[in-house]
Protein backbone atom coordinates (compact mmCIF):
# COMPACT_ATOMS: atom_id res chain seq x y z
CA UNK A 1 0.00 0.00 0.00
CA UNK A 2 3.02 2.24 -0.43
CA UNK A 3 1.19 3.93 -3.30
CA UNK A 4 -0.99 5.76 -0.73
CA UNK A 5 1.96 7.33 1.09
CA UNK A 6 1.75 11.14 1.02
CA UNK A 7 -0.82 11.04 -1.78
CA UNK A 8 -4.03 12.31 -0.16
CA UNK A 9 -3.97 15.81 1.37
CA UNK A 10 -4.55 15.55 5.14
CA UNK A 11 -7.50 18.02 5.08
CA UNK A 12 -9.19 15.70 2.58
CA UNK A 13 -8.46 12.71 4.84
CA UNK A 14 -10.12 14.67 7.66
CA UNK A 15 -13.19 15.43 5.53
CA UNK A 16 -13.47 11.78 4.49
CA UNK A 17 -13.13 10.74 8.14
CA UNK A 18 -15.83 13.25 9.08
CA UNK A 19 -18.14 11.83 6.41
CA UNK A 20 -17.49 8.32 7.71
CA UNK A 21 -18.32 9.52 11.22
CA UNK A 22 -21.59 10.99 9.97
CA UNK A 23 -22.37 7.74 8.17
CA UNK A 24 -21.67 5.70 11.29
CA UNK A 25 -23.99 7.97 13.28
CA UNK A 26 -26.73 7.41 10.69
CA UNK A 27 -26.07 3.66 10.54
CA UNK A 28 -26.27 3.20 14.31
CA UNK A 29 -28.80 5.74 15.61
CA UNK A 30 -29.26 3.67 18.76
CA UNK A 31 -25.77 4.73 19.81
CA UNK A 32 -26.88 8.35 20.28
CA UNK A 33 -25.96 9.87 23.62
CA UNK A 34 -26.80 13.10 25.32
CA UNK A 35 -23.81 14.93 26.65
CA UNK A 36 -24.71 17.81 28.93
CA UNK A 37 -22.71 20.94 28.20
CA UNK A 38 -21.13 19.40 25.13
CA UNK A 39 -20.44 22.88 23.75
CA UNK A 40 -18.07 23.28 26.71
CA UNK A 41 -16.05 20.45 25.13
CA UNK A 42 -16.58 21.27 21.45
CA UNK A 43 -15.54 24.93 21.59
CA UNK A 44 -12.18 24.32 23.32
CA UNK A 45 -11.40 21.48 20.87
CA UNK A 46 -12.03 23.82 17.96
CA UNK A 47 -10.21 26.75 19.56
CA UNK A 48 -7.09 24.74 20.41
CA UNK A 49 -7.17 23.09 17.00
CA UNK A 50 -7.44 26.43 15.23
CA UNK A 51 -4.62 27.88 17.31
CA UNK A 52 -2.33 24.91 16.59
CA UNK A 53 -3.03 24.97 12.87
CA UNK A 54 -2.52 28.71 12.47
CA UNK A 55 0.58 28.72 14.68
CA UNK A 56 2.11 25.89 12.66
CA UNK A 57 1.42 27.59 9.33
CA UNK A 58 2.92 30.85 10.63
CA UNK A 59 6.05 29.01 11.78
CA UNK A 60 6.47 27.48 8.33
CA UNK A 61 5.91 30.84 6.64
CA UNK A 62 8.49 32.52 8.91
CA UNK A 63 11.00 29.77 8.08
CA UNK A 64 10.33 30.24 4.35
CA UNK A 65 9.70 26.56 3.83
CA UNK A 66 6.91 24.51 2.32
CA UNK A 67 4.03 23.18 4.33
CA UNK A 68 2.88 20.94 1.48
CA UNK A 69 2.39 17.56 3.19
CA UNK A 70 2.47 15.73 -0.13
CA UNK A 71 6.09 16.76 -0.73
CA UNK A 72 8.01 16.76 2.56
CA UNK A 73 11.28 16.40 0.64
CA UNK A 74 10.83 20.00 -0.55
CA UNK A 75 11.31 21.33 2.97
CA UNK A 76 14.12 23.86 3.16
CA UNK A 77 14.33 24.26 6.92
CA UNK A 78 13.57 22.18 9.97
CA UNK A 79 10.82 23.92 11.96
CA UNK A 80 11.00 23.29 15.72
CA UNK A 81 9.53 26.52 17.14
CA UNK A 82 6.06 27.48 18.34
CA UNK A 83 3.72 24.54 18.72
CA UNK A 84 6.39 22.30 17.18
CA UNK A 85 8.12 22.42 20.57
CA UNK A 86 5.25 20.31 22.01
CA UNK A 87 4.03 18.18 19.11
CA UNK A 88 5.70 17.11 15.88
CA UNK A 89 2.39 17.35 14.05
CA UNK A 90 0.40 20.38 15.19
CA UNK A 91 -1.38 20.68 11.84
CA UNK A 92 -2.56 17.08 11.99
CA UNK A 93 -3.44 17.47 15.65
CA UNK A 94 -5.58 20.46 14.70
CA UNK A 95 -7.44 18.30 12.17
CA UNK A 96 -7.86 15.58 14.78
CA UNK A 97 -9.32 18.04 17.28
CA UNK A 98 -11.82 19.17 14.65
CA UNK A 99 -12.86 15.53 14.20
CA UNK A 100 -13.20 15.04 17.95
CA UNK A 101 -15.40 18.15 18.07
CA UNK A 102 -17.45 16.80 15.15
CA UNK A 103 -17.92 13.48 16.93
CA UNK A 104 -19.06 15.25 20.09
CA UNK A 105 -21.44 17.36 18.03
CA UNK A 106 -22.92 14.25 16.43
CA UNK A 107 -23.40 12.78 19.90
CA UNK A 108 -23.07 9.21 18.72
CA UNK A 109 -20.77 6.51 20.08
CA UNK A 110 -20.31 4.91 16.66
CA UNK A 111 -19.31 8.27 15.16
CA UNK A 112 -16.56 8.62 17.77
CA UNK A 113 -14.88 5.60 16.19
CA UNK A 114 -14.04 7.73 13.16
CA UNK A 115 -11.25 9.79 14.64
CA UNK A 116 -9.08 6.78 15.60
CA UNK A 117 -9.30 5.75 11.94
CA UNK A 118 -7.93 9.18 11.04
CA UNK A 119 -4.99 8.63 13.41
CA UNK A 120 -4.26 5.17 12.01
CA UNK A 121 -4.36 6.41 8.42
CA UNK A 122 -2.25 9.47 9.15
CA UNK A 123 0.35 7.46 11.07
CA UNK A 124 0.78 4.90 8.30
CA UNK A 125 0.39 6.90 5.11
CA UNK A 126 1.43 10.45 6.03
CA UNK A 127 3.51 10.79 9.18
CA UNK A 128 5.91 7.84 8.81
CA UNK A 129 6.75 8.68 5.17
CA UNK A 130 7.21 12.35 6.14
CA UNK A 131 9.51 11.37 8.98
CA UNK A 132 11.60 9.20 6.67
CA UNK A 133 11.93 12.04 4.15
CA UNK A 134 12.81 14.61 6.82
CA UNK A 135 15.35 12.29 8.46
CA UNK A 136 17.01 11.80 5.10
CA UNK A 137 17.00 15.54 4.41
CA UNK A 138 18.00 16.94 7.83
CA UNK A 139 19.87 14.01 9.39
CA UNK A 140 20.92 14.08 13.04
CA UNK A 141 19.22 17.37 14.00
CA UNK A 142 15.88 15.87 12.94
CA UNK A 143 16.62 12.54 14.65
CA UNK A 144 17.39 14.46 17.85
CA UNK A 145 14.09 16.35 17.47
CA UNK A 146 12.25 13.02 17.18
CA UNK A 147 13.59 11.96 20.56
CA UNK A 148 12.64 15.24 22.23
CA UNK A 149 9.09 15.90 20.97
CA UNK A 150 6.10 13.58 20.84
CA UNK A 151 4.37 12.77 17.60
CA UNK A 152 0.84 13.84 18.54
CA UNK A 153 0.69 15.26 22.07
Amino acid sequence: MKFLETKIPPPLVMLISGAIMYGLAQWWPDWQFELPYRLWLIVPCLAVGLYLGVDALRAFRRAHTTFDPLHPERSKHLVVVGSYRFTRNPMYLSLLLALVAWGLYLGNGAALMGWPLFIIYMERFQIRPEERALAQKFGQPYLDYLTQVRRWF
